[in-house]
């Protein structure tokens, strides 16, 4: 395999470097000129040079929340096509979540995910497994079946529905508890929910649409960490959304609770202002919230109570977005442009460093979900799973050049920040110079 030579990018922001990657690890690391190839034949060796000048060089990213829609939504997805995606935003490993067609809920579906993952190779696929038979909230299904499969699976969730029997999220925190899983709770009451269009508040009530109250997060999570505490076992909170949520998780943190929590790029940046527009791109479950709760999540994310960035990568095909608002599905697409959106609101703004930006989406999504050989650093003898970003990249967004197979993005002709130019998967290029290998 070709020797590769990454020469005088800067380290998580800082140093600048020299890397050389052999076969699948990181052969040796070095200040910029100290590790010398003059005098050998680059052809007899086999040694690409890349020149990175400018560039940040992080460890591959991980998305803690992707959704892959294969099996059974290959309209709006497919393992292929959303893998491609994710190399194309600089991930190295992407966690899927269990809504597909038949619900991953058994060992047999979750196997079918993880070797179309291996398959494909352009990032690694992780599958998540459902909590509950066909996610309908009423029986456990096979999670130690699940975790004991090829597929290793250590994060189970009913994404896209709340596990809101406590008695039975009571017994999925125990039950994973055994073999150190965690439960990832998309927190929506649903009571509270019924009908609901998009953030209860001003703008809700101005347009007349049914509010998705904060409450309905809020709840959840409250009870969820107390549950967790109560059985001493791991949750995770998916795309927490809210202000009121982050004083929670804060709470629980202080208290000990095992408890981590993941923040969306789009609720970072975006807020319910948008939705004046009735353009159904800004329709998302959690709802875009007030501009308070953008920045209560970005001052969260940036003192440590919000764990990581996780996409929620939602593709779905053209005629379920370009309708009238009421009945357009719920979702963003989201893995192209996530390290951009970053980038945007928390680096520019002097929020996070770029070794705060591998921490969050890097090193802790890895340990949260235990994704091999990833969030590793970027050393000797280390996977060389790797992300080149050039930070000083400015663009309009053009969803015309996503490698998703769909298109529902709200970031469409919006100027960006930042631009992954490589990806390396186990010292192999999946995006070599903007383009995907």
């Amino acid at each position: 395999m070709t020797k590769i030579l990454i020469r005088g990018a800067k380290v998580l922001g800082g140093e600048v470097q020299d890397v050389l990657i052999d076969g699948e690890t990181i052969e040796a690391t070095a200040r910029q000129g100290e590790i010398d190839i003059s005098g050998t034949d680059p052809d007899a060796e086999g040694i690409t040079v890349i020149e990175a000048a400018g560039q940040i060089l992080l460890p591959g990213l991980v998305d803690l929340h992707t959704h892959l829609r294969e099996p059974g939504r290959e309209d709006s997805e497919t393992v292929l096509t959303g893998t491609r995606a994710a190399a194309s935003g600089g991930y190295t490993s992407v966690f899927a979540m269990a809504n597909t067609f038949p619900v991953a809920d058994t060992a047999g579906v979750v196997e079918q995910v993880y070797r179309l993952g291996q398959e494909h190779g352009y990032c690694d696929v992780q599958p998540i497994g459902a909590v509950t038979v066909g996610l309908e909230g009423k029986k456990l299904a096979e999670l130690g079946a699940m975790h004991e499969s090829a597929a290793g699976v250590t994060v189970f969730s009913d994404d896209g529905k709340c596990v809101d029997d406590a008695v039975i999220m009571r017994r999925a925190l125990e039950y994973v508890k055994a073999f150190g899983g965690v439960v990832a709770q998309h927190a929506q009451e649903p009571r509270l929910t019924e009908g609901a269009q998009m953030n209860e508040g001003v703008v809700s009530a101005e347009l007349g649409l049914g509010g998705w109250p904060a409450v309905a997060e809020e709840s959840i999570i409250a009870r969820d960490v107390l549950l967790a505490e109560h059985v001493g076992s791991r949750v995770h909170i998916c795309h927490l959304s809210t202000a009121g949520s982050v004083e929670i998780v804060r709470w629980a943190k202080s208290r000990g609770i095992d408890v981590t929590a993941e923040v969306t790029p789009h609720h970072l940046l975006l807020t319910d202002e948008l939705v004046r527009s009735y353009n159904p791109v800004y329709k998302v479950n959690p709802p875009l919230r007030t501009e308070r709760d953008v920045m209560a999540l970005r001052e969260a994310l940036a003192d440590g109570t919000i764990d990581i960035v996780a996409t929620d990568h939602a593709p779905h095909p053209h005629e379920d977005k370009d309708c009238e608002w009421a009945a357009a599905a719920m979702g963003m697409v989201g893995l192209e442009t996530a390290l951009s959106v970053v980038q945007h609101t928390m680096v520019d703004t002097g929020l996070l460093d770029w070794a705060g930006v591998a921490d969050r989406m890097s090193f802790k999504p890895a340990k949260i979900g235990r994704a091999t050989g990833h969030g590793r650093p970027v050393s000797a003898g280390e996977p060389a799973n790797l992300t080149l970003v050039d930070p000083a990249y400015r663009g309009l967004v053009d969803p015309a050049g996503f490698a998703s197979r769909s298109r529902n993005t709200p970031y469409e002709g919006r100027e960006l920040p930042g631009r992954v130019t490589h990806t390396f998967l186990r010292g192999r290029a999946t995006l070599m110079d903007g383009k995907l290998a």
